[in-house]
């Protein structure tokens, strides 16, 4: 990647990315290869580590250096120009070792190498447009209006056209197609693409060139298993770790997610069965178990039929059919009149009626409420208990005008964010519960998620009302015994989890 490819801001100047001191150099790493620490800098706010997961947080331009690094440990095996290489790799999806297995392997086929990936071998000696030629002007191929030689330009395919038109051509790619890595010559047919420089060069719109930079670090990331962006709106920072596991990351931007599948953290559910409880909330499921659990259907045309009054002689509304039953028993309404038909006795054979499908539906609607009801009233409460922090921040203040420091009133602060983290755990505890299957461990989970509840409630009651009306002495040992408390619960919780899990101990079912 050329050099001058650097990232700016709206305004034209360099945009600051970084809000600590910057730390320079990257650890080896074998899928991005290795370098120097003197290289350029690529954190926002240095390394971080959580349990023993390494991570580092890098701004845009840091990501920008990382792609330089990449081009540059390339260009020391296979001597190319940088835009070349860098056009070779995004082609590999950035995966050096494919790239120098391909071009060691083209020795024969030097060419089709470089069609493949669309660009012309450097090698190859290009006739220049004016070379041996006395004219001074040539027309442009799309506005067709004659320019000087000066005013036109083309890549190695020696297709030339007018700045203004390349410059039209290239918004239209970039803005309205979020195209990058894959912009090709204008002319039809020619698949030769365009180089980073020729764009910056020829681009002088910042927010433009700000677009196809993110661009083209987005297809970087999204190709690299050991980048992935910040979900966080509006941040544009990528978070860097060694090896990818199914691990909390935190952003410089607060912003606190797993790194396998981007969401936020979610311990104890893994990701799978997250996805699978997202798609379950977020599509039309579940209107289809209410329709199953709340109609019938009619037996003799199948129509679906909803009660809507207190009788249960039903006559379907088919045109076609208008077949007359009872909505119990769905036996034909008839005989209902007869003295000997009893609709209110229990047969035997029809045991195997009451277990159909809409009873199952009836009972499966009924058992994701009961979950989803807990999931949702835990998120309403966790956004609740982050406007906590603004009350206690208040009670903070006020006790340290009664003479106790900064650092002394920080166990209030401390109390919410244990709150906050409990209830976050105690969200995700019941999608966990939804999918799993009964079984000894999990009356020992469901009691251990029952305590911290309680436990939860309490802290939450104590820092809402109890704190602003309790003696200033008697606060800090208070909240620090209910906070320490709800901890040792959400621990004791999450180590009960995992033991299950690294033994095998649960069993999951395959709700859909």
């Amino acid at each position: 990647m050329d050099d001058d490819f650097e990232y700016e801001s709206d305004s034209g100047e360099e945009e600051e990315w970084v809000d600590s001191d910057e730390v320079e150099g990257l650890e080896n790493d074998p899928s991005l290869g290795t370098h120097n620490s003197s290289s350029v800098p690529f954190t926002a706010g240095g390394g971080n580590e959580h349990d023993g997961f390494a991570f580092e947080t890098l701004t845009p331009e840091g990501v920008v250096n990382l792609m330089k690094v990449s081009v540059r440990d390339i260009s020391d095996i296979i001597t190319l120009d940088s835009t070349t290489l860098r056009i070779l790799l995004a082609h590999y999806k950035w995966d050096k070792e494919r790239l120098l297995e391909k071009y060691y392997e083209s020795d024969g086929n030097r060419e089709k190498f470089f069609k493949d990936a669309h660009v012309v071998d450097p090698q190859v000696i290009k006739k220049k447009l004016h070379t041996g030629s006395r004219h001074t002007e040539y027309d442009c191929e799309i506005c067709c209006i004659p320019y000087s030689v000066s005013f036109l330009t083309g890549l190695g395919c020696q297709h030339y056209f007018c700045k203004d038109c390349w410059a039209e051509y290239l918004r239209t790619k970039i803005m309205d197609q979020g195209m990058s890595q894959t912009i090709s010559c204008p002319t039809y047919g020619c698949e030769i693409l365009v180089s980073d420089e020729m764009v910056m060069s020829l681009i002088d719109n910042n927010r433009i060139r700000q677009k196809y930079q993110h661009l083209i670090s987005n297809t970087f990331v999204e190709c690299n298993p050991l980048l992935r962006w910040c979900p966080a709106p509006n941040c544009l920072n990528v978070i860097k770790v060694n090896f990818v596991d199914t691990r909390p990351v935190k952003c410089t931007c607060e912003k606190e997610f797993c790194f396998k599948c981007g969401e936020s953290w979610h311990d104890p559910v893994l990701c799978a069965y997250l996805k699978r409880w997202k798609k379950k909330c977020d599509d039309d499921s579940e209107t289809f178990n209410w329709i199953a659990a709340n109609t019938k259907e009619c037996p003799l045309c199948r129509a679906t039929i909803e009660k809507d009054g207190g009788c249960n002689h039903m006559v379907c509304r088919s045109s076609s059919c208008k077949h007359e039953f009872c909505w119990v028993c769905l036996g034909p309404w008839e005989p209902h009149g007869s003295s000997w038909y009893q609709c209110n006795r229990f047969k035997a054979d029809d045991a195997k009626k009451a277990r159909d499908s809409q009873e199952k539906s009836r009972q499966a609607l009924q058992r994701y409420l009961f979950y989803c009801n807990r999931y949702m009233n835990h998120m309403q409460n966790l956004r609740f208990d982050h406007k906590l922090y603004t009350q206690v921040k208040q009670k903070m203040e006020e006790m340290q005008k009664f003479g106790m420091s900064w650092i002394e009133v920080q166990f209030l602060k401390r109390a919410v964010d244990i709150l906050c983290q409990c209830r976050q755990m105690l969200m995700y505890s019941y999608v966990f519960a939804f999918f799993l299957d009964k079984n000894n461990q999990s009356i020992i989970f469901e009691s251990n998620q029952a305590d911290l509840e309680k436990a939860t409630e309490e802290l939450c009651a104590y820092l809402e009302r109890d704190i602003t009306t309790d003696a200033m002495r008697d606060i800090k040992q208070k909240v620090q015994d209910k906070w320490r408390y709800c901890d040792s619960r959400r621990q004791l919780l999450l180590q009960h989890i995992h033991e299950g899990y690294d033994n095998e101990l649960w069993e999951f079912n395959d709700i859909k």
